[in-house]
């Protein structure tokens, strides 16, 4: 499986999450797109951009299970969020929730949106260890008020790798007036995502990652009715009295300048390959993977277990909390000695060891993770 992949044999690469992996054959279909932009870009960019893209969304859409004009294509989540906190309109005396588990960017993205708008932002405590998605449920419902305008939370999370229970938060909010806001960096490619069942108002998610897409290429989905609100990143062209689009959400985001767009017009190539190599079966074997290497993580002197062995609560990436023992650059020493890549991230106090396991990954790269672990630390 790994000669799929351009990624080198003599490293044990283990941190899919972070920028995922893109596959020969989806390699092939982005250079091809470059090639065809490069050979007229006038007819490209200009004559059949907006086409081009329509198709690819349609693509991502029918993946995602939306509507295609309610979605639109981003360089990454990072993007959307910003672009969603920016349109929701925050003043004094409106309250953010989010959890303590977001990843680091975004939160404090949050601070600088609140601080500027005059809004307060309330950080709900995810307790440790997790036992099931209800403590995680229960634990952001509860930081509600009032006041709150709008929640946001990790369909999946960075540093500690939780599934969050995306559909049973949004459910107790629908009605209540609070716009709930899922970073989706991690879910599609990683979890089976259905956005018309999950019913959020602002859904944004890369492709990058888990769908194996070309880098810088992500989408946000916004429910149609709020669509009126949204503000671009950029301002450019959108809704002039000449140029018309499906949707406002189209009209705002589709053109931010001239850029090269053939890594969203490879996402429907990402999707194939998926299919191709039937990596549903591909992404439960690496579930398998990833349960029996938490365990054997967890059983290395001093670590700390972040949540159960329940399969709802974590898929293709789990993590551990290190011992405050652990090498300040463990990091640095699992890939010198070891050859092994994997994150370790600061998070809350403590640092975070987070393992992905995706389709080229073998239970050999995963002991031998587990080897280097016990060599460092018992």
């Amino acid at each position: 499986m790994k000669s799929l992949f351009f990624l080198r044999d003599d490293v044990i690469f283990l941190n899919h999450g972070s920028f995922g992996a893109c596959p020969v054959p989806v390699m092939k279909e982005y250079q091809k797109h470059q090639h065809e932009l490069e050979m007229q870009p006038v007819e490209f960019i200009g004559r059949r951009s907006g086409e081009l893209l329509s198709a690819a969304r349609g693509h991502l859409a029918k993946y995602l299970g939306c509507f295609r004009d309610d979605l639109v294509f981003i360089p990454n989540t990072t993007t959307g969020v910003n672009a969603i906190a920016r349109s929701i309109r925050l003043k004094q005396g409106d309250q953010v929730v989010i959890s303590d588990q977001e990843y680091g960017a975004l939160e404090r993205m949050w601070r600088i949106i609140c601080d500027e708008t005059g809004a307060e932002l309330v950080i709900a405590k995810i307790p440790y260890p997790v036992e099931n998605s209800d403590q995680i449920k229960n634990a952001l419902l509860s930081a509600i008020t009032p006041k709150t305008k709008a929640v946001f939370f990790s369909h999946i999370t960075s540093a500690s790798a939780l599934t969050f229970p995306a559909k049973e938060i949004i459910d107790e909010l629908r009605g209540r007036s609070i716009y709930t806001i899922v970073d989706a960096a991690h879910a599609p490619g990683q979890i089976p995502v259905n956005i018309s069942e999950l019913d959020p108002d602002f859904y944004t998610g890369n492709c990058h990652k888990w769908m194996m897409a070309p880098k810088g290429s992500a989408f946000l989905y916004v429910k149609n009715e709020l669509q009126h609100m949204m503000k671009p990143p950029v301002i450019s062209w959108g809704l002039t009295n000449d140029i018309e689009g499906p949707s406002h959400l189209i009209n705002e985001f589709e053109y931010q300048g001239t850029h090269d767009i053939s890594n969203y017009l490879t996402v429907p190539a990402a999707i194939r390959f998926m299919e191709d190599y039937h990596w549903t079966g591909i992404s439960e074997k690496c579930h398998f993977l990833t349960l029996e290497t938490k365990l054997l993580m967890e059983q290395v002197k001093g670590m700390e277990v972040i949540c159960a062995a329940d399969s709802s609560l974590f898929k293709q990436m789990a993590a551990v909390k290190l011992p405050v023992s652990a090498p300040l650059d463990l990091k640095e020493q699992l890939y010198d000695k070891f050859k092994i890549e994997i994150p370790v991230f600061p998070h809350n106090g403590a640092r975070h060891l987070r393992v992905s396991v995706q389709g080229y990954n073998t239970k050999k790269d995963l002991d031998k993770l587990v080897e280097a672990l016990h060599y460092f630390l018992d």
